[in-house]
């Protein structure tokens, strides 16, 4: 799964990495991004924009919108069937900019989690592969939710964890976000990341507090 992630970059650096004309705010380093807080996503509105959205989705027809803590993550293996990501995948996708996830292993001779961080070798802001949606009555009340897709580990990941956040190629960016993309595109490039562009270091168990979210959240221990 992922259940936490990193956005470390501001403004500028979003805007050239993702060809983003214009940020309507002030985009703020993030160290220890949770479920249920805003974030910033890429969808498609015409052109790239960028979109302030809760992490945790609740389908349109929800009748609950608390549903949004259980939904942080899709199967890439059964997105096109799932009745709460079928409509998503085919029309509202997403890209969630990050530069870094983490994950716990488990020690068990002390019995406690060990945070690790996973970057690209390259450190460098990359995308996850997001469906968004909207919940409520009215547009003036409307509640925008997202969650990233998962996929297989890859064998660096692995090691910590048996899934992963989808992390797409960057040349397959634009064919996620465009409305005309179909399913039977899309579909092989949820894929794993290659194993050989991904490292990952020990960081202070700080991270495992969401209220925790400064520049020691990814200090290697």
């Amino acid at each position: 799964m992922c259940g936490r992630f990193t956005q470390c970059a501001l403004s500028d650096d979003i805007k050239r990495r993702f060809n983003l004309s214009e940020i309507d705010w002030e985009v703020i380093p993030r160290y220890n991004i949770a479920p249920g807080q805003n974030v910033d996503v890429i969808v498609m509105d015409g052109v790239r924009t960028l979109r302030k959205m809760r992490w945790g989705m609740v389908p349109s027809w929800a009748g609950d919108k608390k549903a949004d803590y259980r939904m942080i993550n899709a199967r890439a293996e059964t997105l096109a069937r799932k009745p709460a990501f079928r409509h998503s995948f085919h029309n509202r996708r997403c890209l969630v900019p990050a530069d870094g996830f983490y994950e716990w292993k488990r020690d068990e001779s002390e019995n406690i989690k060990i945070p690790h961080r996973f970057t690209l070798r390259n450190e460098g802001l990359f995308a996850f592969a997001g469906l968004w949606d909207a919940w409520g009555k009215d547009e003036g009340s409307m509640l925008h939710t997202f969650t990233i897709i998962t996929t297989a580990a890859n064998d660096t990941v692995r090691q910590i964890h048996d899934r992963m956040p989808v992390v797409l190629d960057q040349e397959h960016e634009s064919e996620w976000l465009d409305p005309a993309s179909t399913v039977e595109v899309l579909s092989p490039l949820l894929k794993p990341y290659p194993s050989e562009k991904i490292s990952f270091y020990e960081v202070s168990r700080a991270v495992n507090h969401y209220a925790n979210d400064g520049p020691e959240c990814i200090e290697p221990v």
